[in-house]
């Protein structure tokens, strides 16, 4: 009897691409907890700092957009970082039901170390690569997103 992987057009989940974005994912992740100065500050809290600081005051609903998290993740995000006081919330004036996120003082004060350590992540990460295959890729992955 013949192996599957002797076959004609075996599939190889080495080869598929789910399989492959997950072990990058999972390397980036590792790379980030190694790098970021923070061992609290998990790459999804990250996003959202850095978001915040670039948009200003957000919903928590669009914060979660913005850094493609759905609402059960955004809000467990959102709830740490405001218990480590770097995101405070207001009621939002035009609709009690909401509230509007910003940075605190403290939270602001990350951004210049969180920005050299993301730097460091996507350099660490991409390190195999060279700086054509990285621009490639890169490009790649936005199109595919």
């Amino acid at each position: 009897m013949e192996r599957p992987d002797q076959k004609a057009g075996a599939y190889r989940l080495e080869e598929q691409v789910g399989h492959l974005l997950r072990r990058a994912h999972q390397r980036a992740t590792a790379i980030f907890q190694t790098t970021v100065g923070d061992p609290q500050l998990t790459p999804t809290q990250f996003a959202a700092v850095i978001k915040l600081y670039d948009e200003g005051e957000l919903s928590q609903n669009h914060l979660g957009r913005l850094t493609a998290m759905d609402p059960a993740t955004i809000q467990g995000v959102c709830r740490r970082l405001t218990e480590r006081g770097f995101v405070e919330a207001r009621p939002d004036p035009d609709d009690r039901r909401r509230s509007l996120l910003r940075l605190t003082p403290t939270g602001t004060a990350l951004i210049d170390t969180m920005v050299v350590d993301g730097r460091a992540v996507t350099d660490k990460t991409l390190e195999p690569l060279t700086a054509e295959e990285r621009r490639t890729f890169l490009a790649l992955l936005q199109r595919l997103t």
